[in-house]
């Protein structure tokens, strides 16, 4: 048999992805409840698509006469907080984890205990030196860093 298929267990063969099999992969939440999203899409402010130079982004309609602050028939949702997500699933990433900004090795052993639960993230301001020793520490404790690709660039043959 083909190297990524493991042994038969119970009369059945489990295939495994060959390039999933390594370390990284193997760092799993503890749990992973289903995240369930209440609105798919974005709230858009009010006439955003028809001006180029206004921002789509949420702003609450102010207007005295709007109908569109009024809540007219016809006009798109409102921001509310019954589209809130839930408390459990809130800020988890789709890979179960939650995230946590490390901006070097002494924050990045505070997840030890909670390796299961939280992923590091390297804040955007850290060094690719301090990046790789954060990697190298991360692979250590067994804990995932979200960004660990980031600013890593193959050293140049000289």
């Amino acid at each position: 048999q083909p190297p990524f298929f493991h042994e038969p267990r119970d009369g059945f063969c489990t295939k495994v992805n060959p390039r999933m099999s390594n370390s990284k992969s193997s760092l799993r939440p503890s749990s992973r409840p289903k995240i369930v999203k209440k609105k798919s899409n974005k709230f858009v402010r009010w006439h955003a698509d028809l001006y180029k130079r206004m921002n789509p982004s949420w702003r609450k309609p102010h207007g005295m006469d709007g109908r569109f602050r009024r809540n007219f028939k016809g006009t798109p949702a409102h921001v509310k907080c019954g589209y809130g997500s839930n408390k459990k699933t809130r800020f988890l990433l789709p890979d179960g984890f939650l995230k946590m900004t490390v901006s070097n090795v002494k924050e990045l052993e505070l997840l030890l205990m909670h390796n299961k639960k939280y992923a590091a993230e390297i804040a955007h301001n850290v060094s690719s030196r301090k990046r790789k020793l954060i990697i190298e520490r991360a692979e250590q404790l067994a804990i995932k860093v979200t960004n660990a690709a980031a600013k890593l660039r193959s050293e140049e043959a000289e």
